[in-house]
């Protein structure tokens, strides 16, 4: 197994303190902000130093995985459920391709997939796929809640015509229940 990264090595505080300089300053400055790191990390007492390079690689990510957090929210805000549910069954598509295209891409080359890798592959698949089913069931919730609401407002209809009619408040009441199927 190899060694872990030196930036998983930082404690949690300056990791966070890190993250916050570099969105404060739009994910650049990196040799800068490598500068200040280091020093936090001597401050700490910690004889620990990161290099430029993977504060550069750590800006990177956080970058990307913000700009991925604001597509979902900008295409995912304008959804409805229905809409939201067939953007899950692309993104699920999407996902099984690539890993098709990794296990490939391992075949061709050396045979060798990391076992990090494939364990976080497996879990993004198994997340993608228990979420899926927690969608299905909020899908089936509103459509419940809906043909619900709808019974109900068609049985005050009815019994507000009924009474309107001259009928009993006994027939109107049947007809209520028998609408709302009681």
């Amino acid at each position: 197994m190899p060694p872990p990264r030196k930036i998983d090595l930082i404690p949690t505080e300056l990791r966070e303190r890190l993250k916050e300089t570099l969105a404060h300053r739009g994910f650049g400055d990196i040799v800068e902000v490598t500068d200040e790191l280091n020093f936090w990390l001597e401050e700490e007492g910690l004889e620990l130093r990161i290099g430029k390079t993977a504060v550069g690689n750590f800006s990177k990510l956080l970058k990307d995985q913000r700009e991925a957090f604001a597509m979902a929210e900008t295409l995912l805000g304008d959804m409805d459920i229905e809409q939201e549910g067939e953007m899950h069954r692309v993104l699920m598509q999407m996902i099984a391709t690539s890993a098709m295209q990794l296990m490939q891409h391992v075949r061709e080359q050396n045979g060798h997939l990391d076992p990090k890798d494939l364990m976080s592959l497996g879990r993004m698949l198994k997340d993608l796929m228990s979420s899926a089913g927690i969608r299905e069931k909020i899908r089936e919730d509103e459509r419940v809640r809906i043909a619900r609401e709808a019974r109900e407002s068609a049985a005050e209809d009815a019994d507000t015509v009924a009474r309107e009619l001259g009928m009993t408040s006994e027939t109107a009441a049947a007809i209520k229940a028998r609408i709302l199927g009681v």
